[in-house]
């Protein structure tokens, strides 16, 4: 007898570019100002790291704002990323419950659904229960969404694993894409956001070029 499949696992549960959508949910002043599980300049760095990613990638990506002319408009770094695209400006808290996002999502044809939002417990927890519920496969960014508290993150990141959802960091959605260092269509890009967006990593890899570039001394 063969045992059930576990859909979480094998090569068929890690993402691809054409396999998954992005969407970015209420990155706006007024949810930075409650933020207090990370620092702000951390989840902007993140948040636009992850963009530029799934810009790379050419993965569908949905920008979503709630009640703006309260809470501010999405943050002028990450709409920069894609500045042809209008937030949709919701009134829901939950953002699976407006039907201009659930139509967007089935347009895209995509089963895998990467979020992030602001706030971790609330933003992000209520859209990614409700998809789960719906049978999508529904992926969490951990490092690109923040709470109230570390608690308030930490929990609601417990509660989404517990309904099902499956947590990564907006460095491993990018490798999970490249996958394999001979693509080279997207390696400048990639080494790009290494250099902008990963900290010691990208200044370790700068270091490491000045090295490579410079010629032995002359004996």
């Amino acid at each position: 007898m063969n045992a059930p499949q576990n859909p979480k696992a094998g090569l068929g549960a890690l993402l691809t570019p054409d396999n998954c959508a992005l969407i970015l949910i209420d990155h706006q002043p007024f949810q930075f100002a409650g933020l207090r599980s990370h620092d702000t300049q951390t989840i902007i760095n993140n948040v636009v790291a992850l963009a530029k990613t799934a810009k790379t990638f050419g993965v569908p990506t949905l920008l979503t704002t709630v009640v703006e002319a309260r809470g501010g408009y999405l943050i002028p770094q990450l709409q920069a990323v894609f500045p042809e695209q209008k937030p949709i400006d919701r009134t829901f808290i939950n953002t699976w419950e407006d039907a201009r996002v659930v139509e967007w999502v089935k347009k895209t044809g995509k089963k895998k659904i990467v979020m992030a939002a602001l706030w971790t417990e609330i933003c992000l927890a209520f859209p990614v229960i409700h998809a789960l519920g719906e049978g999508y496969e529904v992926y969490i960014v951990t490092d690109a969404s923040g709470g109230v508290s570390v608690e308030a993150h930490e929990v609601a990141i417990q509660r989404m694993i517990q309904a099902g959802a499956v947590p990564l960091t907006w460095m491993v959605f990018g490798s999970e894409l490249q996958r394999d260092w001979a693509r080279t269509a997207t390696l400048s890009d990639m080494a790009k956001l290494m250099l902008e967006h990963m900290g010691n990593v990208g200044t370790s890899y700068t270091w490491e070029q000045q090295l490579l570039a410079t010629p032995p001394p002359a004996k």
